[in-house]
């Protein structure tokens, strides 16, 4: 019996890759994160280059801090890990791919209003390879979301291909030529909703965002995670430190020493990039990008 899903919203993620679940995460909880928020933006405050905690814009300033993202927030933060672990967030993921969910990552990104730096379309995929496919991200939109804030876009229907080059120049850059792969931005999808609601995107699905011209906000954390029987593949970023390390990942269910083992498109992401840092230093290696830079 399905918890929250209907049988027309889990076929039409099977179909396209993504779902939007409107006022999922209730006001208070959703006010408790935005305070949250205002903690890590002080955190920055003084701040002069990133660190293990906090990604920093390029239009970062120690006197007007701006962040781009809060890294692992699930640790720094009990509000979000109380949230990680509820039924607010993992009982559609367990509708979609079952009862024991393992954690990947979580990250809180934040784009700066009239600023937020973009993301270039990638697959997570590309990022962390796994014996089976059951992966994805579930995204809590924070700000009322719509398309002038530089919304998570996607391309529907692109978990179901191949694995696409995010390759450049020898080194892993996660980051996708569309022209070059043969999509078409036009066929992109906006992942829009009212603050409180949430998305789930396919580890597979095509992805990226723009930069937030806007005079709001932009605020998403995600909450990456997949079925406990999903088993790290040669490559992937970071890779688990020991069986122990990765067994207290487990969000729901049970762990198992049984990967379940699917004919899935695997491309290595390596050799690693000479840029270090967050995704949005990796992307830097890209030559042709499909979003506007700041200038």
């Amino acid at each position: 019996m399905a918890e929250v899903l209907t049988q027309d919203q889990t076929a039409f993620y099977d179909e396209n890759g993504y779902l939007i679940l409107e006022n999922r995460v209730p006001d208070g909880i959703m006010t408790a994160i935005r305070d949250e928020i205002t903690r890590f933006t002080e955190m920055a405050r003084g701040m002069t280059e990133s660190d293990d905690r906090i990604d920093l814009e390029d239009s970062h300033s120690p006197d007007d801090p701006r962040i781009r993202r809060v890294k692992l927030p699930h640790t720094q933060s009990d509000v979000i890990d109380e949230l990680m672990r509820s039924d607010h967030i993992l009982a559609p993921v367990r509708d979609l791919i079952g009862p024991n969910l393992r954690l990947q990552t979580t990250k809180l990104n934040m784009k700066s209003a009239g600023y937020g730096a973009a993301v270039e379309w990638h697959q997570d995929w590309a990022f962390y390879p796994y014996t089976n496919d059951d992966v994805l991200a579930v995204g809590l939109i924070i700000d009322d979301m719509t398309e002038e804030n530089g919304p998570l876009m996607v391309l529907p229907g692109t978990h179901k291909g191949p694995v696409a080059n995010h390759h450049h120049n020898g080194y892993f850059a996660g980051a996708v030529d569309l022209e070059a792969e043969g999509f078409d931005m036009a066929n992109a999808v906006p992942l829009m909703g009212p603050a409180g609601s949430i998305s789930i995107h396919h580890g597979r699905v095509l992805h990226g965002s723009a930069l937030n011209k806007s005079t709001r906000d932009r605020r998403i954390v995600f909450f990456e995670m997949m079925a406990a029987d999903a088993f790290p593949i040669f490559g992937q970023q970071p890779h688990p430190a020991s069986l122990e390390e990765f067994d207290a990942r487990m969000l729901c269910g049970s762990p198992t020493l049984e990967p379940r083992l699917v004919e899935v498109p695997v491309r290595v992401p390596m050799p690693k990039p000479p840029t270090t840092g967050s995704i949005y230093e990796i992307q830097k290696a890209m030559g042709k990008r499909s979003f506007e830079v700041h200038k």
